[in-house]
């Protein structure tokens, strides 16, 4: 009410002092009440200056109706500005975005004003007899001074009034801000209080760069500032304005240069405040977007922090698993293993050791599948495989269950002789071991097949069986994690239903696709169609066949086998198998012991453990390997439970030939021997990194 009042005092006072009115201030003021205030304090502050207009107009001498006509217009465009403005651009108009301030000016002001002209110019044709020129230039002289009012006033007291919102909006600093201020009133008088030189359009630089270095609320102020000072000049007779030549316009010969001339310096100031807010407007929301931008990417970078190290704690979470479940199943498995190769067992006592035996086998495969299913998806790792050869792998831990069940579990392989395809081993294992191991345990007598054929531009390969087939309503959620074929409590077959989820997943994996065919009582036939690539085939070296040396243990030498280990059972059951296959056995718990005793003594055979204390086995096996005499030659194979991928590849990393996850059985135990006798094991490499570390 303070500020309209002034309006009402400014108005009066430039058309007592200077027979004009640059710009009509006073409905500007009450549109941005409107919008700020409640509706019981809007209607108090819409009376209270309708009250003070009324006063206003009776003081400048208006009569009889009119001085209730002029404040009447002024509260109506005022209202149906309001109205509009509430409308077009929300109920808490917001003129910090640049769409909302265009809105509020060609969709509230400008129809605002144009029914007020169309009113007031109306009932004023009524008693006033005007001329077609004089008539249009009053029309145009009101339009945009009043338009210019509510355009000027209204953003910037709304801007003015949301000035905690542009905190940390201002790119300049304090003495940068005082700066542009001091250079925009300098260049405002020096432009406005001349009377040689067209130069207004100086006055648009100070202002572009206050736009864009500071706020909307400090721009808004610099226009005040600006519109004040060019105001004040130009009904003083002084700026640019007064040099633009007035053609002859016959009808307004009676109205004064001044008046004509102030629609000149309403169109720069219109002209000014379209270019300057909007400006303003769209740096703040820039800045706004930048100040998010950097807000979110920080917070995107500590959730990748907290994912990467989430994913770290659970490979180390898993490693663990794997470790500390592995290590008791192989004291179960070991001895089941021992017993059962007991002379002199009776059949029962036998059977009852295979049964602890088998499972064993099946926790153990269970455990796999949990963490394989907790790991989730590797990168996978291609290189040229025999597919048969994989096929053969996969296929011999069921083997033995195949044969106590009376099955004949077999490989058909039809793909070219010596034909080699790009593939990841580890991923196609972990697809095909859950299909065999599935036919095994589902099938009660025949035969399981895995077949390899050739299928398109890939490889087609087939795990069939005779068992007792699966029912259609299952087969939708087959591969489903967790899904079982009969989860009732009366089911016969034991399991989780994680083998072919994990199976289907590793397919994808491979950019393959899985299907199944199967009828009830007949049968089931996993398809796996994998695009592997045709790499090159291998070409046989083919040599005169050389004398073979007779086995070591047949030249009358017994085999001597080192046992690294710091847990007691997992050393008894390695040293009861190997005496059994006629080696000699030497214990010993941690790699320190492991270093002397390969300096005391030649070995054809280490098994080492990684995880023990004083050394690991790690730190052993790269001691081992720099010893001057048979260090580099000495067959280590890692026989530990640390079976991860990772744990694989830092093993062999380290210098030790080969890897062997427990819980160990005898015919593998047997195999690792052999091949360390016949020299058959991959040759040590010790990387950079190993030997860094």
């Amino acid at each position: 009410m303070l500020l309209f009042a002034a309006s009402q005092v400014i108005g009066h006072w430039s058309v007592a002092t200077f027979h004009a009115v640059a710009i009509w201030l006073s409905n500007g003021i009450l549109v941005a009440a409107l919008l700020q205030l409640h509706r019981r304090p809007a209607v108090a502050v819409l009376t209270a200056c309708f009250t003070i207009n009324l006063f206003s107009n009776t003081f400048r001498g208006d009569v009889g109706v009119f001085v209730w006509i002029n404040a009447l217009m002024n509260l109506g465009e005022a209202v149906l500005a309001a109205f509009l403005a509430r409308r077009v651009c929300g109920a808490a108009l917001d003129m910090r975005r640049p769409r909302r301030l265009f809105a509020f000016a060609l969709y509230a002001a400008a129809p605002a004003v144009a029914v007020t002209a169309a009113a007031g110019f109306g009932i004023a044709s009524l008693v006033r007899d005007w001329t077609l020129p004089g008539f249009l230039f009053n029309l145009y002289s009101f339009v945009t001074v009043e338009l210019l009012g509510l355009l000027l006033v209204t953003p910037i007291l709304l801007l003015l009034a949301r000035g905690h919102r542009f905190q940390g909006m201002t790119r300049a600093s304090r003495s940068e801000a005082i700066g542009l201020f001091a250079l925009m009133l300098v260049v405002t008088t020096a432009a406005f209080w001349q009377d040689n030189v067209p130069t207004a359009f100086l006055t648009l630089l100070p202002m572009l760069l206050i736009s864009l270095r500071l706020s909307p609320t400090k721009t808004a102020a610099a226009l005040i500032l600006l519109a004040g000072i060019t105001g004040v000049a130009t009904l003083t007779g002084h700026g640019p304005v007064h040099l633009t030549r007035l053609p002859d316009i016959p009808g307004l010969e009676a109205v004064p240069p001044m008046l004509r001339r102030l629609g000149v310096y309403n169109v720069y100031l219109l002209a000014m405040v379209a270019t300057v807010l909007p400006i303003s407007t769209v740096m703040t929301e820039r800045r706004g977007l930048e100040a998010r931008l950097r807000a979110r990417t920080l917070a995107a970078q500590d959730a990748r922090r907290r994912a990467e190290d989430a994913a770290a704690a659970r490979s180390r979470f898993l490693a663990m698993m794997s470790h500390e479940m592995r290590t008791p199943l192989n004291g179960v498995a070991g001895f089941a293993d021992v017993l059962a190769g007991r002379p002199g067992l009776d059949t029962e006592s036998v059977r009852q050791a295979r049964q602890i035996r088998e499972s064993s086998d099946g926790l153990l495969m269970l455990v796999e599948d949990i963490l394989d299913f907790a790991r989730g998806d590797d990168t996978l790792t291609n290189e040229p495989l025999d597919l048969a050869a994989v096929a053969r792998e996969t296929v011999t831990p069921s083997l033995a269950v195949a044969q106590a069940r009376g099955l004949k579990l077999s490989i058909d392989d039809r793909l070219p002789a010596q034909a080699r395809f790009t593939a990841d081993r580890r991923a196609l294992r972990q697809a095909l071991q859950p299909l065999v191991a599935n036919a095994v345990k589902f099938t009660e007598r025949g035969e399981v097949v895995v077949r390899l054929d050739r299928a398109g531009d890939g490889v087609c390969i087939r795990v069939s069986d005779t068992g007792c087939g699966i029912e259609p309503a299952i087969l939708p959620e087959l591969f489903e994690a967790f899904a079982q074929g009969d989860a009732s409590i009366r089911r016969n077959h034991s399991g989780v239903g994680l083998g072919l989820a994990l199976a289907a997943r590793h397919v994808r994996r491979m950019g393959g696709r899985i299907d199944v065919d199967s009828r009830v009582g007949e049968g089931s036939t996993f398809i796996l169609n994998l695009p592997f690539e045709r790499a090159v085939d291998v070409v046989e070296d083919v040599r005169p066949v050389e004398p073979v040396a007779a086995p070591v243990e047949e030249s009358g030498r017994v085999p001597c086998v080192l046992v690294v280990d710091d847990h007691p059972v997992n050393r008894e059951v390695a040293r009861i198998m190997l005496e059994a296959f006629g080696c000699e056995v030497v214990e010993v718990c941690d790699g320190q012991q492991a270093l002397n005793a390969v300096a005391e003594q030649a070995f054809d055979l280490v098994l080492m453990d990684v995880r023990m204390p004083v050394m690991d086995g790690l730190e052993a096996t790269r001691r081992i390997r720099s010893m001057p005499d048979a260090g580099a030659s000495l067959s280590i194979v890692a026989m530990t439970a640390d079976a991860m991928p990772e744990d694989v590849t830092r093993c062999l990393a380290a210098g030790m030939n080969a890897h062997m996850a427990k819980p160990i059985n005898q015919a593998g135990l047997l195999t690792v021997v052999n091949r360390a006798l016949t020299g058959d094991l991959p040759p040590a490499r010790v990387t950079l990194e190993a030997e860094a570390a």
